[in-house]
């Protein structure tokens, strides 16, 4: 025996409907366009027609700022997929300033976003929630008055114009009503398709429609190369000493390395005058880089052979 009726949601005036009635269900439809993601994202109107992504509740972020928060020191990633947080901090001083910070922090918010995508809708939607009363999502009952199930009904959302809806009577159906409501949700959820629409960019980012410049990336500092705030010399590494009032002072030169402690050198301003000994203490600094970028290429090289011989010597 068919339902007996079949509520869908109303719409504006201004808006081509059509409907399409079957056995066990009622749908209503109108135009999709995706032109409004496209150029909240800042792509042509001809490159957004495939889009049909729609803008969630509220106001979303930027695209450009999609999953990213502006910090005082930089830029903050964090998404959030299947319970996972993915998050990564972007320091304007590692990045030599708030552009290349902000870059970085888009590049690797744009890797989460292709290579760990959020769940099917259709996984998301046969997830039972906090507030389901039947035991089966998707599937509710109608209660009399006495709190006697008056009918079972199957409700999937599909699209904002597009929720599927059909009501089993029980005074018609008996206790067939709630197999067959629990029957008609699995049927709807077969409509539904594609990926949990997380925010509008999303798609754009997957299709690899970038929402920010593709120019050059400048590489991550290591500690040693980024200028504190009490560094006097404007150069990471160097700086004035003075080991007591009546000293004239030296220009240090000192580079950090992990588990190895700390190389330095010291140039006297008595000896070569503030300007030279500055200067002479640059150089070294810069010699001290150099050397340490040879000694940790060295290490990585030896990891890799002995990486590549003991996977040849398994292999046999």
């Amino acid at each position: 025996m068919r339902p007996f009726y079949c509520i869908v949601p109303c719409m504006t005036a201004s808006a081509e409907l059509s409907l399409r009635f079957g056995q066990n269900s009622c749908e209503m439809r109108a135009p999709r366009s995706g032109r409004q993601l496209g150029e909240s994202i800042g792509i042509s109107t001809a490159e957004s027609s495939s889009i049909t992504s729609r803008m969630p509740k509220g106001i979303p972020n930027p695209a450009a700022m999609y999953g990213i928060y502006s910090r005082s020191w930089g830029f903050e990633v964090s998404i959030v997929r299947n319970g996972v947080r993915h998050h990564r901090l972007f320091g304007k001083a590692s990045y030599g300033g708030a552009e290349q910070a902000l870059l970085h922090a888009q590049d690797w918010r744009d890797f989460i976003v292709r290579n760990v995508p959020p769940q099917a809708r259709r996984v998301r939607a046969e997830k039972r929630r906090v507030n389901n009363s039947t035991g089966v999502p998707g599937v509710f009952h109608h209660l009399a008055p006495g709190g006697r199930v008056r009918a079972w009904m199957a409700k999937t959302y599909i699209a904002p114009d597009e929720i599927l809806r059909t009501d089993f009577p029980v005074a018609e159906l008996g206790d067939s009503a709630q197999a067959l409501a629990v029957q008609e949700r699995a049927q709807q959820l077969k409509r539904m398709t594609g990926l949990a629409r997380i925010h509008p960019a999303e798609e754009a980012i997957r299709m690899g429609l970038s929402a920010h410049a593709p120019g050059p990336r400048t590489a991550k500092r290591s500690k040693s190369e980024i200028t504190r705030r009490n560094n006097t010399s404007g150069v990471s590494g160097v700086h004035f000493k003075t080991p007591k009032p009546s000293h004239p002072g030296y220009w240090l030169a000192i580079t950090y390395t992990t588990g190895k402690g700390s190389v330095s050198k010291a140039f006297s301003v008595k000896v070569h005058g503030t300007d030279v000994a500055k200067s002479l203490a640059i150089a070294e600094r810069e010699r001290q880089l150099a050397d340490k970028q040879r000694a940790e290429e060295a290490a990585a090289t030896a990891a890799s052979q002995r990486t590549a011989s003991g996977a040849k010597r398994a292999g046999g």
